[in-house]
């Protein structure tokens, strides 16, 4: 599944794991996306939108 929302645009993002003896090794932040039934531009589609959207509203799920 496509690790970024179609609203909002939110993707994945790049860090650090830093242990107690201040190693580095990479790792990665992913948003919550899900897969909904949603209606746009008056008919409904699949969409990948991040839960954040969802809660606020930005999308209208289709019944």
């Amino acid at each position: 599944m496509a690790s970024v929302c179609e609203i909002c645009a939110k993707g994945e993002l790049s860090g650090n794991n830093v242990s107690h003896s201040h190693l580095k090794t990479k790792r990665s932040w992913k948003p919550n996306i899900q897969r909904v039934r949603a209606v746009v531009d008056g008919e409904v589609k699949r969409v990948n939108v991040c839960t954040r959207c969802l809660r606020s509203g930005r999308v209208q799920r289709a019944l």
